[in-house]
């Protein structure tokens, strides 16, 4: 069975697809008409940087939206076309132009949208997000009960069993990685 997944934020790197794009005219072709829609420089943003602007999320998750179509677009010239596919968070999206549930255009419309909304929330609302690895749901639900008596912070994604992500206030998110390091956990990182 061919299953295809799609990556969310944090897969973005300056350079993107710029290889692709200078060598295959079905990656171009996609980049230079979700320019027309988005109305910004997306190929300046993703192959130039700077780094800090492609980070912005109304800037990132386009990018990485129209990077993993252009992807989609070669694996199906190439004839491989899956039997499932998923998306992680911002990868939803292009799972569902995959599966033919969205059209390109009015995904990327979406994911310009979405983009900008989480941009203002965070603008307004400063927060972060962290990733727990190595502690039971239990635990991380537990650490983050005891946190918010005094700040927010919640779990945000259940990646997998053992590997949860948190979302709330700077102070909310750094006093549960503290108390997740306490209690042992494998691996704690701020995603920024």
């Amino acid at each position: 069975m061919k299953a295809f997944l799609f990556p969310g934020q944090g897969a973005q790197y300056v350079g993107m697809a710029k290889d692709l794009y200078d060598q295959y005219p079905a990656v171009r072709s996609m980049f230079d008409r979700a320019e027309e829609i988005l109305g910004f420089p997306l190929r300046k943003i993703a192959f130039e940087g700077p780094e800090d602007e492609l980070k912005q999320t109304q800037y990132t998750q386009p990018a990485i939206f129209v990077h993993s179509l252009g992807m989609l677009r070669l694996l199906n010239e190439r004839e491989l076309k899956p039997e499932a596919v998923a998306g992680h968070s911002l990868g939803e999206y292009s799972a569902l132009v995959c599966a033919g549930a969205l059209n390109f255009e009015v995904a990327l419309r979406l994911v310009k949208l979405r983009g900008r909304l989480m941009q203002y929330s965070g603008e307004q609302n400063p927060g972060t997000m962290a990733a727990i690895i190595g502690l039971p749901r239990e635990t991380v639900e537990e650490i983050c009960r005891t946190v918010s008596k005094e700040h927010l912070v919640q779990p945000a994604n259940f990646n997998s069993p053992g590997q949860i992500v948190i979302s709330g206030s700077v102070d909310g998110v750094h006093r549960a990685m503290a108390l997740a390091k306490e209690n042992k956990a494998r691996a704690v990182m701020e995603l920024v």
